[in-house]
């Protein structure tokens, strides 16, 4: 699925993910390939992306932290996320 992350800097991230885990006002919540289409509001946490390769703009990478291969965690204070046909976007502050 493409997951696209925006703030009102920039783009922020825009690549096939296999995952993305996110920090909802009630508890976080994981969205997978095919997922049913969602719109939700996002509190402050952490938004974990699972993608088997990353690619960062070199002054965009600093605001991403590294777990693994696999796995980059990006923090965010509030935002708002809509899933539809297998296309993801965040907007994050």
């Amino acid at each position: 699925m493409l997951l696209e992350i925006v703030s009102p800097e920039a783009k922020l991230f825009s690549a096939e993910v296999t995952s993305v885990t996110l920090p909802g006002v009630d508890g976080s919540f994981q969205i997978l390939n095919n997922h049913a289409p969602i719109v939700s509001i996002l509190g402050k946490g952490v938004v974990k992306i699972t993608a088997s390769s990353f690619a960062f703009a070199k002054e965009l990478a600093s605001k991403f932290i590294k777990l693994d291969d696999q796995n980059y965690t990006l923090a965010i204070t509030s935002g708002t996320i809509e899933m539809k046909d297998n296309k993801v976007i965040i907007l994050a502050d």
